[in-house]
């Protein structure tokens, strides 16, 4: 859509960082042509007083879309913002506190007119985890593999992976990137809001007692969210109920400190007495923190547990805590204002959704971007009902995990698994599996004889009460499966007390994964020697590795 300068839109963005940066440069890419055809006027505005949270941000394949989208380079990211590949999430004594492990990939193999892998593994001796059936990426990422070829791709299907990356590094590579293309940059602080009415905002007063007009303002000022929640005072939903972690305890681990020797390409999530630590290696450190509980572990005591996990070398190794509350807006749109990122909402990144949630609001901006305020209502309900409910979705696959442990080892793990704790959207899935193994057909509408029945959309104001519906739009059948084959529930086959196994057919692997598996190493490129031919990756000394790898 092309437009004179008289009819130009105009957006301000508050707040920098990655969120900030995202939509900048997503809206620059989709509503500008990569600022080619200048149709909309972007400035975001940045305090300087605002300290920045600089932490290992591991994300999902969608990161692939922004990319391609705003015009970047995927060889040139890599190199600006320190980043590594990910093709999977191993997860660690998330079953028992046994060293037990089982891997969640981005990619599947291929099936044929009707898929009965998840259903015949689940009647096997189940000797072999199910995801090594279905799936080449565990075994690549236990053989060091990257995902990409250094010549041109000829492995069959491709395989889907995301990136481990700086997420301050990304923010300032953003930055740069979107100003070169026409978003103007503004360091100042916000003062005062201006409003219109008691929906809309007109303008902001910054330093120097300027004012900053648009028709769109995006709140990317993180918790603080200065303008949905302190000026345009929208609800907060709060979900902690359903997840007990209120914070986190981060540590990097600098090369120079200890390099373990190889560089993994998936996240690693390990289990702990009071939740779990992430481990994201980035090209010059790892970035490892204590997603935990303040209601069952002293923040002394986490930072003991965080230290034991990756030994006496980083004892000297500076560690900070990070507050958070799970939960979001009760709309993420109000007036002619979006939230995006920490703003609108937060949810535990155990399936690295984080950034995800940024890149989201971003996008179903630009696909319901107001070019007049005549219908902004209508665009903004849909909006809101499309972020809900995949907060939702969010929700109730991280509550998954917990819900299915088996650990009894301390309250955390068995407060968890109490009835309370778990969202009735999860309860009604697991209850509907009993009869049946899942399948696509589960997600189509997620609504089971279990549910609470469906409330009206009051249509006169635009006030959405519909329960929220699960589109899969992030997880399939595949990765519910995953997770709950992983830790050793299939409901529909005795669930929690499984039936004895011996006698059965032994667990069979796909022969299109088992030929790839076996081909992989002639073919794929060790993760270190990809970074290197990428992004010019200096291998450092071999050192100590985390006592939590053993």
């Amino acid at each position: 859509m092309s437009m004179n300068d008289t009819n130009k839109r105009s957006v301000v963005i508050v707040g920098g960082g990655s969120s900030g940066w995202i939509a900048a440069a997503y809206l620059n890419g989709a509503l500008n042509d990569q600022g080619r055809q200048p149709n909309i006027d972007i400035t975001l505005v940045e305090s300087l007083d605002v300290p920045r949270i600089s932490v290992g941000e591991a994300t999902i394949p969608s990161i692939l879309h922004v990319l391609e989208v705003a015009g970047i380079d995927e060889a040139e990211f890599v190199r600006a913002t320190d980043a590594t590949y990910k093709q999977a999430i191993k997860y660690r004594n998330w079953v028992g506190n046994n060293g037990s492990s089982y891997y969640h990939p981005f990619t599947r193999a291929p099936f044929g007119p009707i898929d009965r892998s998840g259903y015949d593994w689940a009647l096997s001796d189940r000797t072999i985890p199910y995801m090594e059936t279905v799936s080449a990426q565990p075994a690549l990422c236990e053989m060091g593999l990257a995902p990409k070829m250094l010549d041109p791709w000829n492995f069959g299907a491709p395989l889907h992976y995301a990136f481990h990356m700086n997420a301050e590094l990304f923010a300032d590579y953003l930055r740069d990137f979107s100003v070169v293309r026409g978003v103007k940059h503004l360091r100042a602080n916000v003062t005062d809001v201006e409003m219109k009415d008691d929906k809309r905002i007109s303008a902001l007063a910054i330093d120097n007692d300027k004012r900053l007009k648009a028709d769109i303002f995006i709140d990317c000022t993180g918790f603080a969210s200065i303008l949905m929640a302190k000026k345009l005072n929208v609800d907060y939903l709060d979900q902690s109920q359903f997840l007990l972690c209120d914070r986190a305890t981060v540590m990097p681990i600098p090369y120079d400190v200890a390099y373990p020797g190889e560089m993994r390409s998936y996240t690693t999530s390990t289990a702990l007495s009071a939740g779990w630590i992430w481990d994201i290696p980035l090209q010059s450190r790892r970035a490892i923190g204590y997603v935990h509980s303040s209601e069952f572990i002293s923040d002394e005591s986490a930072e003991r547990e965080l230290r034991a996990y990756e030994g006496a070398h980083a004892d000297n190794c500076e560690t900070r805590i990070v507050d958070f509350r799970v939960g979001w807006r009760r709309k993420h749109w109000e007036g002619n204002c979006i939230a995006i990122g920490l703003a609108g909402g937060f949810i535990e990144p155990l399936e690295s959704t984080g950034l995800y949630l940024s890149e989201l609001g971003a996008v179903m901006l630009a696909e319901h971007f107001p070019y007049s305020d005549e219908h902004m209502d209508k665009l903004a309900f849909r909006y809101n009902r499309i972020l809900q409910n995949r907060y939702y979705e969010i929700l109730d696959f991280i509550n998954l995990h917990y819900c299915l442990t088996k650990r009894e080892d301390t309250e955390f793990w068995r407060e968890v698994q109490k009835p309370e704790r778990i969202t009735d959207r999860i309860k009604a899935k697991l209850d509907f599996w009993q009869y049946k193994h899942p399948s696509s057909a589960d997600l189509e509408d997620q609504f089971f004889p279990a549910q609470a029945q469906s409330l009206s959309a009051a249509n006169s104001s635009l006030e959405d009460r519909r329960p929220p519906v699960d589109t899969a739009k992030l997880w399939s059948h595949y990765s519910y499966e995953c997770i709950m084959y992983g830790m050793d529930y299939v409901p529909f086959d005795g669930g929690a007390s499984p039936p004895d196994l011996a006698g059965r057919p032994r667990s069979m692997i796909q022969q299109r994964v088992s030929k790839r598996v076996q081909a992989a190493p002639q073919r794929l490129p060790t993760h270190k020697d990809y970074l290197r031919h990428v992004a010019g990756f200096q291998e450092p000394r071999i050192g100590p590795k985390p006592i939590g790898w053993a």
